[in-house]
């Protein structure tokens, strides 16, 4: 790609590698040669990238701490009629990583923002992971703290999708435990660890085997981790009474207020419940 054919005052979102540096896509380094200025994440890391393809544009950082003070210098460049690129560590910028502010930024000045797509750990970890769930739902980060963490997870419990993770080694052995604690117990977990990586590691096992598994090897502690847990399991079967009642209620209230009254009325399990509710709902779409 010619540095001619590419637009000026535009922002370019570019993946990079999560370790291995030739995943890289040809259109992201044509981009990056081309660009006046690339916004990255940590100006040490993104160069060990930039010098093995011989890449020399001037970089500044761009992070989850400077975000806003960032964005201004990315946006007077812009002005000047300059290309920028954003990259993050790895990966695909404002995906759990810096980027999101910066951007909506440049757009609501007015100024083009182009995506190159590439390089993501979730999207790797799933195609890795064997699970034949029809839907995903990617969380991220759970909150550091035990209380907002478990709140979290139970507050996800229902929903009818794999639950995706990504994770710190300092906290997988606390987020494990707490995913085997409150989630069913017949859920499958995916823990991939250190993707791309000389020591990467996929395993797959029942959900409650989950915290023995890292246990077992302390090295399995080690590296950045995405962890995938299955749907939940398939509901019992419930009383034709029961789902009547759940239909009546709701036709005439929110779905987790018809679901409450339900189980009341019914005293069927409200997880069940909400899970007919929900599959009543999609069927009247």
């Amino acid at each position: 790609m010619e540095a001619q054919t590419l637009r000026t005052s535009a922002l370019y979102v570019v993946a990079t590698p999560l370790g291995n540096l030739g995943d890289i896509t040809l259109r992201a380094l044509d981009v990056l040669r081309a660009a006046d200025a690339i916004a990255c994440e940590d100006t040490r890391h993104t160069r060990r990238l930039l010098d093995h393809y011989d890449i020399r544009a001037p970089l500044f950082a761009l992070h989850e701490h400077n975000e806003a003070a960032a964005a201004e210098k990315l946006l007077a460049l812009l002005a000047d009629g300059k290309r920028v690129a954003l990259v993050s560590d790895a990966g695909t910028p404002g995906v759990s990583d810096p980027g999101a502010r910066a951007v909506a930024a440049v757009r609501a000045a007015g100024h083009a923002v182009i995506p190159l797509p590439g390089a993501n750990a979730a999207i790797a970890a799933l195609s890795a992971s064997g699970l034949a769930d029809a839907h995903f739902l990617f969380y991220g980060f759970l909150p550091a703290k035990l209380a907002a963490r478990r709140q979290a997870i139970e507050a996800l419990q229902p929903i009818a999708a794999a639950l995706v993770f990504y994770e710190a080694p300092h906290r997988i052995a606390e987020t494990l435990s707490d995913l085997a604690l409150l989630l069913e117990p017949e859920r499958e977990l995916v823990v991939a660890r250190e993707l791309t990586k000389l020591f990467e590691e996929i395993a797959r096992m029942p959900l409650r085997e989950g915290p023995a598994w890292l246990a077992a090897d302390p090295n399995r502690c080690r590296g950045e981790f995405v962890l995938l847990v299955s749907a939940p399991p398939p509901a019992a079967d419930l009383p034709h009474e029961a789902i009547r009642t759940l239909k009546l209620l709701l036709a005439e209230l929110p779905l987790k207020q018809a679901v409450r009254l339900a189980a009341e009325i019914s005293g069927e399990p409200r997880n069940s419940l909400y899970e007919r509710a929900l599959a009543l709902k999609n069927e009247a779409l």
